[in-house]
């Protein structure tokens, strides 16, 4: 099944600008449809979660995919504002057939997205994504009926946000507190709005709770991972000992060291690495993150015995190298860990609890523990395109980006790739010159502008 065929999924789900095409009442509702339809057998009741984040567009696509899955003789369960992990750990503890989670995670609050978790709580394969839109593009929808008494009910789960965060602090070693530290967590006014404030108190830490009061409207905005300043002026203003920043979807963290110093996903991945080395518990001694981290985590984990294998950029084909090598922690730059002896998927709270209870064990401040980690010089650019236009299309790009590979002689690498998410086509160099690089990624992003770019 070629990725050109695609037509609504993406590296994440279906995503868009709310109310245009794909994410609209009417294209939700089909995908209710195909999934209960997909995940629905002869012979007993089934049920669906559904949960979102904080935006305003929430409320009209939940409506819409409710009616499509109940409208095929499936239940919903309605779980209201959860983090994206919270919502998989429900779908499994509720023994429901699938979760729909309705987020376009960091994205600004006009975008929204829906995504699927199977009932083991996993993003679904291309493969059933792929099925559910032939289910919708070839029409065959159309021709499912029930009635009566086989029509779905909706129920409201009130009690998930309670279910889920006694399972995160689960994680959380029982023989540790948090009394003591202060800090700081921005939760970027998205689902994770009433529930990390909340476990940090009650692990006896002093909060200071940034950007949790969401309208629908101000989801991410000026906030959150994407825009840590305000958690770095807080940190350092309030003397707090750490700060934690939250997507709108609640799957990533990124932190802030007493400093004030920025701590993101190379470096937890590796300072927790580092520590499952000497305690025994890194399985396979290997460490699983994308094309796009840092090769400073390769060379601090070699000096310990470890060892890293890289993936396509996505948290789930991290997951999916993970569950097939049998390793226990991987994840992304960007703050999606998957601390496998824990969740089967991201989540930025129990990445938070793990970075904690690091801290604790160790009698390290968080800036001693990124200290391990020594980056090698690299330069990311987006550009905006109006097309993805495939690289065998490009001549001129593709022989730009051997040369650069050739000249960077396996003391660097060049990655070229669209978002999934968005209309950007991103480089990034690594090298040890950060002039020279820097050099190559400006060149590269010329030809880009010049073929596809957004004003071209």
């Amino acid at each position: 099944m070629a990725e050109e065929k695609r037509r609504l999924f993406g590296t994440d789900g279906v995503r868009g600008i709310a109310n245009q095409e794909p994410i609209t009442p009417e294209m939700a509702m089909k995908l209710g449809k195909a999934i209960a339809l997909l995940f629905k057998n002869k012979g007993r009741r089934h049920s669906i979660v559904i949960g979102k984040d904080t935006r305003l567009s929430g409320y009209m696509l939940e409506s819409a995919l409710t009616s499509g899955i109940c409208s095929m003789g499936v239940d919903v369960l309605l779980v209201g504002p959860l983090p994206t992990p919270g919502i998989s750990f429900i779908t499994r503890s509720l023994r429901a057939d699938a979760g729909v989670v309705i987020s376009a995670s960091h994205n600004p609050y006009q975008d929204n997205g829906i995504k699927f978790f199977s009932r083991d709580g996993l993003k679904l394969s291309d493969e059933l994504e792929m099925k559910i839109e032939d289910l919708i593009f070839s029409g065959r929808l159309n021709s499912y009926r029930i009635s009566g008494a086989e029509v779905g009910k909706a129920f409201r789960i009130v009690d998930a946000s309670g279910r889920y965060m006694e399972f995160a602090k689960s994680t959380f070693p029982k023989n540790l507190t948090l009394e003591g530290l202060k800090i700081v967590v921005d939760c970027a006014n998205g689902a994770t709005y009433h529930i990390s404030p909340r476990v940090f108190k009650e692990f006896g830490a002093e909060v200071v709770a940034l950007n949790n009061q969401p309208d629908g409207i101000n989801i991410n905005l000026a906030c959150g991972s994407v825009h840590p300043e305000a958690m770095q002026e807080a940190v350092i203003s309030s003397k707090a000992n750490l700060g934690v920043a939250h997507d709108g979807d609640g799957d990533r963290a990124l932190f802030v060291d007493e400093e004030g110093r920025l701590v993101d996903g190379d470096q937890v991945m590796t300072f927790s690495a580092l520590e499952m080395l000497d305690q025994g518990g890194l399985k396979n001694n290997t460490l699983v993150t994308t094309v796009l981290s840092n090769f400073g985590i390769d060379a601090a984990l070699a000096a310990k015995g470890g060892r890293v294998v890289r993936t396509a950029v996505g948290d789930r084909y991290v997951l999916e190298e993970m569950l097939k090598g049998g390793y226990n922690l991987g994840g992304e730059k960007s703050g999606h860990v998957i601390f496998m002896d824990h969740h089967i998927s991201g989540d930025g709270l129990i990445t938070a609890l793990q970075v904690l209870s690091t801290m604790r064990r160790s009698g390290s401040r968080l800036s001693g523990l990124a200290a391990c980690f020594h980056p090698f010089p690299q330069v990311c650019l987006d550009v905006k395109v109006r097309e993805k236009r495939d690289l065998a299309a490009m001549p001129e790009l593709q022989t730009c980006l051997q040369e650069i590979e050739e000249k960077l002689d396996k003391k660097g690498r060049i990655v070229f790739r669209y978002s999934g998410t968005e209309p950007l086509a991103r480089v990034m160099v690594e090298g040890s010159d950060q002039e020279r690089i820097a050099q190559f990624a400006q060149k590269v992003a010329r030809i880009v502008e010049q073929q596809i770019g957004m004003d071209h």
